[in-house]
């Protein structure tokens, strides 16, 4: 790369040299995780990450080689800033820094112990019997989002109007986006910061997101990013996050009995228990044993 820049990429002596640093070592993190099986994101990622003398100002970061960059918002951050990352989302620009802080240990919460089964109907059935829905934006912009992609698709390369076109789609993206994440965030502060105890199940989500006819809503719920974002928030704030066995059977387990049914397919929602004759709700049933699981192990 040394070689390169001399004759070939000149231009980079006039950036800051952790640019294409750090951009080679993501690379080489991106190559380890494909050779790994990972899923790797699609579509194009618009980030650099820079280290060296960051400083941070009232609504404005200093960066190497950008200098002094206007904010909408006050950092807030303390500590020591180790780097920076400066990405793009469509038309607008973020920076987000990376910075080493002490952090005091939290109190453990008062709440309760609960257990949450996650499902498509509704988001998260908790054992008290608490139902909460998903916004699903990719489902409510879907219509939306397949016109414009194929009004795109037909405009002629480099042309302006596909340049105009790629932004629009770009925004609708965003948009979808950010309103799957700030539901979820919403959500597992809420349950991080109120209950001392969360049960979920260990669910084979990319398992699941091979079944070609629930795929797309299984991505559009997000699954996965309910239990990594629950994982740590119950760090932060004092709870603890306890994760049931992949094949325990709480949604065919009789909560009031524990009677464990042959079979349950995903069509029965509601079913009653033919040892003792309880009626139960499938999703709520299963929040219930997953609840009784955390005072078994406990």
């Amino acid at each position: 790369m040394n070689k390169l820049k001399q004759t070939n990429f000149p231009w980079m002596y006039e950036v800051s040299k952790c640019a294409p640093q750090e951009a080679l070592r993501d690379l080489d993190r991106a190559f380890k995780n494909f050779f790994a099986g990972l899923k790797a994101g699609e579509g194009v990622h618009d980030s650099f990450r820079l280290t060296g003398s960051i400083r941070v100002e009232d609504k404005a970061v200093q960066l190497p080689r950008l200098g002094v960059l206007r904010l909408k918002e006050e950092p807030g951050i303390g500590g020591r800033i180790l780097s920076a990352t400066v990405s793009r989302e469509a038309d607008r620009w973020f920076v987000s820094l990376t910075c080493e802080v002490e952090i005091p240990e939290p109190e453990q919460v008062s709440g309760e112990v609960i257990g949450i089964d996650v499902g498509l109907n509704h988001f998260v059935s908790i054992s008290d019997g608490t139902k909460i829905e998903a916004p699903k934006p990719l489902g409510k912009y879907l219509k939306r989002l397949k016109r414009l992609s194929k009004k795109h698709s037909r405009m002629q390369k480099g042309s302006n109007n596909r340049k105009k076109s790629a932004l629009g789609l770009a925004r609708l993206h965003r948009r979808i986006r950010n309103s799957r994440r700030d539901f979820m965030h919403k959500l597992t502060t809420v349950l991080a910061k109120t209950k001392s105890g969360i049960v979920i199940e260990d669910l084979n989500v990319r398992g699941m997101l091979q079944n070609d006819r629930l795929s797309r809503h299984i991505a559009d719920v997000g699954w996965g990013e309910f239990r990594r974002q629950l994982a740590y928030k119950t760090v932060w704030y004092g709870s603890t996050l306890i994760v049931a066995p992949r094949f325990y059977p709480s949604s065919k387990t009789c909560s009031s009995c524990g009677y464990v049914m042959d079979s349950m397919p995903l069509s029965i929602r509601e079913w009653d228990c033919p040892c003792c004759g309880a009626h139960h709700d499938r999703d709520v049933n299963a929040a219930v044993n997953l609840k009784k699981y955390a005072i078994s192990v406990a």
